[in-house]
């Protein structure tokens, strides 16, 4: 802020770090549960998908500025650079919240319901050596688009989490139309033709 670099604010969403096995598997996350999203909860929903990822990167952003401010957690949030990790933790978050009954295996060692798919994975970003913090932010801002788009609306009817009408008007989304059969027509079959003995 100080040297004025604004577009850090949104650059530090596309940089990943170094290339290890923590890398490897947020690229893998981020390729199945973004492309998972898109298809299933997001389908024909292309600017309700883009305002799900402004509204985290703003919560991550929000967050890491706060906690820089407070003396207890200012030494973990500045070592806190990029938050594409925890994006893309987000998604993960999100999507397993949405389809919490589907039965997963880790690496074949173990089964387990996709409820509890973010807390694997951040067991195994520990084990690999990766810090806690930027996992447990990508959480912290999932369940805050989870709370606020899917659990506070069944509670009370209203929805604070509505896109808003500009960012609508940016994404051509169409409806998708599945054709019910009554829907469907059909060329009448060729009348036979008889013949005469």
């Amino acid at each position: 802020m100080k040297n004025y670099e604004f577009w850090r604010l949104v650059t530090n969403f596309l940089y990943f770090r170094k290339m290890d096995l923590d890398f490897m598997f947020h690229m893998f996350f981020l390729a199945r549960y973004c492309k998972l999203l898109e298809e299933n909860s997001f389908r024909g929903r292309t600017a309700d998908f883009f305002y799900m990822l402004l509204f985290g990167a703003t919560v991550l952003t929000s967050i890491v500025i706060v906690g820089g401010n407070i003396p207890y957690l200012s030494e973990s949030f500045a070592k806190i650079i990029f938050l594409s990790n925890s994006l893309t933790f987000m998604m993960v978050y999100v999507w397993s919240k949405q389809n919490p009954f589907i039965h997963m295996s880790f690496l074949g060692l173990f089964t387990f319901t996709a409820a509890y798919l973010p807390w694997v994975l951040l067991g195994f970003s520990v084990l690999v050596g990766a810090s806690a913090w930027v996992d447990l932010l990508g959480m912290i801002a999932g369940h805050a688009y989870y709370f606020l788009e899917d659990v506070y609306p069944r509670m009370t009817g209203r929805r604070p989490l509505r896109t808003p009408g500009f960012i609508k008007s940016m994404f051509a989304d169409e409806a998708v139309v599945v054709a019910r059969p009554a829907d469907v027509r059909f060329a009448a079959p060729p009348a036979e033709e008889r013949h005469q003995d």
